[in-house]
């Protein structure tokens, strides 16, 4: 029998090494031996989704037997609907599906109606972090801030490199100094990407005859 687990984490904050420990955990519990683990870092509001792709490819060919989920939630938060489409599809393929953390068999009596509840569930708190995500930046930018990763050099950092590269020293000099890599400091001198607005300063013109060493 061919037994694998499906992992899934939406944000780079979140970590996939819970989920498998509690999956190999409840795995080994009930005597099975995960075969494999199909992992991704994608949002659970569209199906669309490349190892949940393959998962669902192998169940259709029959090389999938048993696969274990951390929640229901980790297949899918894109509501009812999609929830039971996935599991219907798995099942009728003769793979069982098995939730560790949401503690109710999915198989059981009545299991489509908690399965329903469990999915609306789901889709609704996304929403409502959506909404949260939202209203935290419209304040955050109404009082004067700036919504999104924090840029990864200080303006007065960023400010130091520049000085410091007018002086005369190189780019390897100035990576070594402020212990920066030099594509970074590459990056600051040209005032590319997020280092554009570090000071909010225009763009100052290269130097006749000043080359990067």
């Amino acid at each position: 029998m061919t037994v694998a687990a499906y992992v899934r984490v939406s944000s780079r904050s979140q970590h996939r090494a819970t989920q498998i420990h509690a999956i190999r955990s409840a795995a080994e519990a009930r005597g099975d031996k995960l075969q494999s683990i199909y992992s991704e870092k994608r949002s659970g509001k569209k199906l669309d989704r490349p190892e949940l792709a393959r998962v669902r490819e192998l169940a259709r060919r029959g090389e999938l037997h048993k696969l274990y989920v951390f929640r229901l939630d980790r297949l899918t938060r894109s509501g009812i609907r999609d929830t039971l489409v996935v599991l219907d599809e798995l099942r009728a393929a003769g793979c069982k599906v098995v939730s560790v953390a949401d503690g109710f068999d999915l198989d059981g009596a009545a299991a489509d109606v908690v399965i329903a509840v469990m999915a609306w569930a789901a889709s609704m708190e996304r929403l409502a972090l959506g909404e949260r995500i939202a209203a935290a930046r419209k304040r955050v930018e109404a009082a004067g801030g700036r919504w999104g990763r924090p840029t990864r050099v200080p303006a007065l950092l960023a400010t130091r490199i520049r000085m410091a590269r007018e002086a005369g020293d190189s780019i390897r000099e100035l990576a070594a100094r402020f212990k920066v890599p030099r594509s970074t400091v590459a990056a600051v001198l040209s005032e590319k990407g997020p280092y554009s607005a570090v000071t909010g300063a225009a763009k100052k013109p290269t130097k006749k005859g000043t080359r990067a060493r």
